[in-house]
């Protein structure tokens, strides 16, 4: 499939398959992911990262997300005064920030001083299920960009990717331009935000077509947004889930206190066992809760918290599962007593 998506998932599914991890390496690999500023997702950040052929192209994957259609779907402006002065309250988009191109001095040095553009790098934004719609892969080709020939033909420009418009949805999949001018090492990309108006899985490619742009490298950052906050589409009933669940454990949790001490001097070593299970249950869907409401807050995963959460979550699993062993081993259960 077009940039390798779906080979992506073939491998995903062959990791999940074929290997298991142990808790200390993955407890370790979450430090190393997570830095110093939290674990970010709905803000994807590129730094100098380096552009992979493909085909007759080269592109940068800058991210994918679920993203919900926006409650207000007023269109915001194609300009870039418009794009920053629309309240983006409800709605959801993906905003370019401070995104740079710098190519190799050495290519930058051979470009006329006097042209105007001297190299483009594209951004295309569409849905999943609109990738046949880049590229030739409806024509049974392999190629992205376009060649003499499909400009002869009138569909599509010469050195730019190949999209072929959605008829029921006009305007995608979504192109942005930012070009080299001159001798200019670096191009810049204007602060533009894309508003999503309709439900789906959105992926974010930079393309170039000119061999000569190799070596090109990224910087910046993008920021995706649901209407509700930065929590992807896939994560968003989450929150949800674990508020609920935070409310049943705190039910639970006065229910069994009641008749705890209704009953405090039948109490056997057992019981506080079980207070502790409701107790950890209590701090690990708290914690989730709360992980996942700074995350749709902020857009990034504050490490503190989720390590608190993830510790808990491995605490009360390894009480609860031996809890539930020494029960059916009768511990706790049977008292031991002189026969008549």
């Amino acid at each position: 499939m077009l940039f390798g998506i779906g080979r992506g998932v073939e491998c995903d599914l062959l990791l999940m398959k074929g290997k298991r991890v142990t808790i200390l390496v993955g407890f370790l690999m979450l430090l190393f992911a997570a830095g110093k500023n939290g674990v970010r997702a709905s803000i994807h950040e590129y730094n100098n990262e380096a552009f992979i052929p493909r085909f007759n192209s080269f592109f940068f994957h800058g991210g994918s997300e679920g993203l919900y259609a926006s409650k207000n779907r007023e269109t915001l402006g194609a300009t870039h005064d418009d794009d920053n002065s629309k309240p983006l309250t409800g709605k959801s988009f993906i905003r370019f920030e401070s995104i740079t191109f710098r190519r190799p001095k050495e290519v930058a040095e051979k470009q006329n001083e006097m042209q105007q553009s001297t190299g483009v790098v594209e951004a295309i934004i569409f849905e999943v299920k609109d990738s046949n719609k880049i590229g030739r892969a409806y024509m049974n080709s392999n190629a992205i960009c376009c060649d003499p020939a499909l400009a002869k033909d009138g569909l599509c420009k010469v050195g730019e990717v190949i999209i072929r418009q959605d008829p029921d949805n006009p305007g995608w999949p979504r192109r942005l331009h930012a070009s080299f001018e001159g001798k200019s090492e670096e191009a810049n990309m204007v602060l533009h935000t894309v508003e999503i108006n309709k439900t789906g899985m959105y992926y974010l490619y930079f393309v170039f077509c000119d061999p000569e742009l190799k070596g090109t490298l990224i910087s910046g950052r993008t920021v995706w947004r649901n209407p509700e906050g930065y929590l992807p589409g896939k994560m968003a009933p989450l929150m949800t889930f674990y508020g609920l669940m935070s409310l049943a454990y705190l039910a639970l949790g006065l229910l069994w206190f009641l008749r705890f001490v209704q009953h405090w001097k039948d109490i056997i070593q057992l019981h506080y066992q079980i207070t502790a299970v409701i107790g950890l249950g209590m701090f690990e869907m708290a914690l989730w809760y709360f992980e996942y409401s700074n995350f749709n807050a902020t857009g990034s995963r504050p490490i503190g918290i989720t390590l608190w959460a993830v510790t808990f979550t491995a605490i009360k699993k390894t009480v609860s599962r031996l809890l539930l062993l020494v029960v059916s081993m009768g511990y706790g259960v049977m008292r031991p007593t002189l026969e008549a």
